[in-house]
């Protein structure tokens, strides 16, 4: 019997080791192999043995493919060469005349995807605050294909109740995406909660080392997926087999990362939050945060990243992200090195002069698996020299 066959009974701990994995039939290597190849022979004219093209499958992807996807709790799951190369293809699925709505606070990224690229080819957004359902019905309309979502959010860590919007998108005829990537399964599996769609950036927690891109889509609907399959090999975005590695070898660890990481964030949240030079910290696990109820109650923990700003602004923000020394001035987030940014300036400058616009005061920190006493030492100083300045 398959080691996998009664896999998905097995607490996630247990699945980020074993999930989708199965010693090489050829060799009985334990980690998956490396199929660094191209084509595939084919036993006759047309006929092959599944493989025949390594854009449309590899054995390597196939295997990180079957494991995002029991992670999920799905039945499909489809790897790109990036997160916005899964949204983009995902996006494929609405058409000209179409309606989306997006939440207002969403990687700049995928604004800058939905405005200044799909907008040109006839879909319709509406961009709308996805925390107030009221808010939300306001806006759909009988052409609404899709409704789009981050939980939490990013840069702001708003929580959205992913229920609650299933609900309303299904009543209308409309699918739910759901960005997982701040959370990652380990902490929420937006599918049990009724999303159709739950989109990956790996690069970012699934990845987990910073040295690795690469996007996903995860699904339970057929038709769906049999579109997005053909999608994923007609146009072509895919990871190459050392991509799709390095991701497997990063999932095995995902359980241990997301534990130090919440315990990491929490302790620095708190930190922040006594800080007389700190003016606001967002964290949903702070109890002063506005969902912090559906925090408790949608996530496993609240997370690794959160957002602070600083009595004066945007001036002590930019010497504090530049004075750092274990937290490293860079964009993204999700590795097990602490990163420091300023979104308005960096992940998030193309929604500038937008009404998704970002206070450019705003820290955004990806808090790392250091020693939180160490990281907390680190913005210590680097809050002091910020004060003295002023």
């Amino acid at each position: 019997m398959s080691k996998n066959h009664k896999i998905q009974s097995f607490d996630f701990e247990t699945l980020t080791v074993h999930a989708g994995v199965e010693p090489d039939p050829l060799s009985g290597a334990v980690m998956t192999p490396i199929y660094q190849t191209s084509t595939y022979v084919q036993d006759d004219v047309g006929r092959h043995k599944g493989y025949e093209y390594s854009r449309t499958d590899n054995p390597t992807r196939t295997v990180l493919q079957n494991a995002m996807a029991i992670l999920e709790g799905g039945q499909h799951a489809l790897a790109f060469s990036s997160g916005m190369a899964a949204i983009y293809t995902l996006l494929r699925l609405v058409k000209p005349g179409e309606h989306v709505i997006s939440g207002n606070d969403v990687y700049g990224g995928t604004y800058r995807l939905f405005e200044s690229v799909l907008a040109q080819y006839g879909l319709e957004f509406t961009f709308v605050d996805l925390t107030d359902d009221k808010a939300l019905a306001m806006v759909i309309r009988p052409n609404t294909r899709l409704i789009w979502l981050e939980t939490p959010t990013n840069p702001l860590l708003q929580l959205v109740d992913i229920a609650s919007v299933a609900q309303i998108a299904h009543e209308t005829g409309a699918w739910l995406g759901v960005d997982n990537t701040f959370a990652s399964p380990a902490l929420q599996q937006p599918l049990q909660l009724g999303a159709d769609f739950v989109i990956h950036s790996t690069t970012k927690y699934i990845g987990g080392h910073s040295d690795v891109v690469g996007g996903m889509i995860i699904l339970n609907d057929s038709t769906p997926y049999e579109e997005l399959k053909f999608l994923q090999n007609a146009i072509g975005a895919v990871p190459g087999p050392m991509d799709c590695f390095l991701t497997l070898r990063g999932i095995k660890t995902l359980a241990l990362r997301m534990d130090a990481h919440c315990r990491n964030a929490g302790e620095v949240a708190h930190f922040l939050a006594d800080h007389p030079a700190v003016a606001q910290v967002i964290y949903p696990g702070l109890p002063d945060h506005p969902q912090h109820e559906l925090a408790n109650r949608q996530m496993k923990k609240p997370g690794g990243m959160l957002s602070f700003t600083l009595i004066g602004g945007e001036v002590p923000a930019r010497i504090v992200a530049q004075e750092t020394q274990l937290f490293t001035l860079a964009e993204s987030l999700g590795g097990v090195e602490s990163l420091i940014e300023l979104p308005a300036l960096m992940t998030h400058a193309s929604v500038a002069d937008s009404p998704l616009a970002i206070d450019p005061g705003l820290v955004r920190l990806s808090v790392g698996i250091e020693s939180a006493a160490d990281l907390i030492d680190d913005l210590a100083q680097a809050l002091h020299k910020a004060a003295s300045v002023q």
